[in-house]
C-alpha cells in the first residue's frame, strides 16, 4: 500500500469523525515517523508500517486518540510520552507557559500544581533557568512524568502529592497550575473521545469546575515567596470566579484570552502582607 492510498482508506474508515481528513493523515504521519507533508507520495509502506498503519486505525475507529496509539504528544515544540494515565496536552497550555516564561526571572522557583505528563514543568525548565518542582496526586502520572523528564534532559523535581499536601515548609516564587475544571453537566455532555479515554482525574473539577481554583486559591499565600504570582489555565466562562476568588490575597489580577479569543489563563501577584 502506498502512503495516498493509505491516506484515502483512512479517511474512508474514519468518515464519521469530525475532521476525517486531518485524521487521516496525522494517522499516516505517525506510523511513518514523519511529517504530514510527507504523506503525499507514491511511496510504498514498509510491511511494518503497513501493520502498524491497520492497527492504528483499528484503534482510532474505536475512538482511542491518536496520542493514545502511538503513545506520543507535542508540546512546546518536545515530545512527550502520554498513555491514559494523563491528559493529552493541550495548544492553549502552552499558551500559559509562554506568558509564566515571560515573567520567570533567573533562577526563580517554580511549582507546577497537577503535573499530569509533566509538560508544563518540562517545558517551562527547558526554556529557563528556574529551578522547577511538579506534584500530582496520581502515581501513574507521575512515573509518566519522570520518564518524560529523562527523556527530554529535563531536571524537575516530581513529588506526589494531593495539592500542597508534601510540600510543607515549601515556598515559590510561581504557581503554574491547569487543573481539572470541567463542571458535573459539561463533564456528562463532554465528547465520547475524550470521555472515555482521558481520566477523570484530570479533567473534573467538582460539581461547579471550580473546586481545585479555591482550594489552590486558599492556601497558595503560604507556599509563595514575598511578591510571588500565580497562573492559571481556566475554563471558557471561569474567569471571574476565578478572579474573585484571588481578591482575598492577591492583586493586579489579569486575565488572558488565547489564540480563538477565549478567556484561557488567570494570573495575579500575592499580596505584601508585612
Amino acid at each position: 500500500m502506498k502512503r495516498l492510498e493509505a491516506v484515502n482508506y483512512a479517511k474512508s474508515r474514519l468518515s464519521g469523525l469530525r475532521d476525517c481528513k486531518a485524521e487521516a493523515e496525522w494517522l499516516v504521519a505517525l506510523v511513518i515517523k514523519g511529517k504530514r507533508s510527507d504523506i503525499y507520495t507514491d511511496k510504498e509502506l514498509s510491511s511494518e508500517e503497513q501493520k502498524m498503519f491497520l492497527f492504528a486505525l483499528n484503534e482510532r475507529e474505536k475512538g482511542v486518540p491518536l496520542a493514545y496509539i502511538f503513545h506520543s504528544a507535542e508540546f512546546y515544540g518536545i515530545e512527550f510520552e502520554v498513555n491514559n494515565s494523563v491528559l493529552i496536552p493541550r495548544p492553549e497550555t502552552e499558551e500559559l507557559v509562554s506568558l509564566a516564561l515571560k515573567h520567570i526571572g533567573i533562577h526563580e522557583s517554580v511549582l507546577d500544581m497537577g503535573t499530569g505528563s509533566g509538560a508544563i514543568a518540562i517545558a517551562v525548565a527547558k526554556n529557563s533557568s528556574a529551578r522547577v518542582t511538579a506534584v500530582d496526586i496520581s502515581k501513574e502520572a507521575i512515573k509518566i512524568a519522570k520518564h518524560n523528564a529523562v527523556t527530554n534532559n529535563a531536571k524537575v523535581e516530581f513529588i506526589i502529592s494531593d495539592l500542597f499536601e508534601k510540600l510543607d515548609g515549601r515556598k515559590f516564587d510561581y504557581i503554574i497550575s491547569n487543573p481539572p475544571y470541567i463542571d458535573k453537566k459539561e463533564y456528562d455532555e463532554l465528547d465520547k473521545l475524550v470521555k472515555d479515554n482521558e481520566p477523570k482525574l484530570a479533567l473534573y473539577g467538582g460539581e461547579d469546575g471550580l473546586y481545585y481554583y479555591r482550594k489552590i486559591v486558599e492556601e497558595a499565600p503560604k507556599y509563595l515567596n514575598r511578591g510571588g504570582k500565580i497562573f492559571f489555565e481556566i475554563g471558557y466562562n471561569q474567569a471571574d470566579a476565578v478572579s474573585k476568588f484571588l481578591e482575598k490575597d492577591f492583586y493586579d489580577i489579569k486575565v488572558q484570552k488565547d489564540l480563538e479569543g477565549q478567556e484561557r489563563i488567570v494570573y495575579a501577584s500575592l499580596k505584601d502582607r508585612r
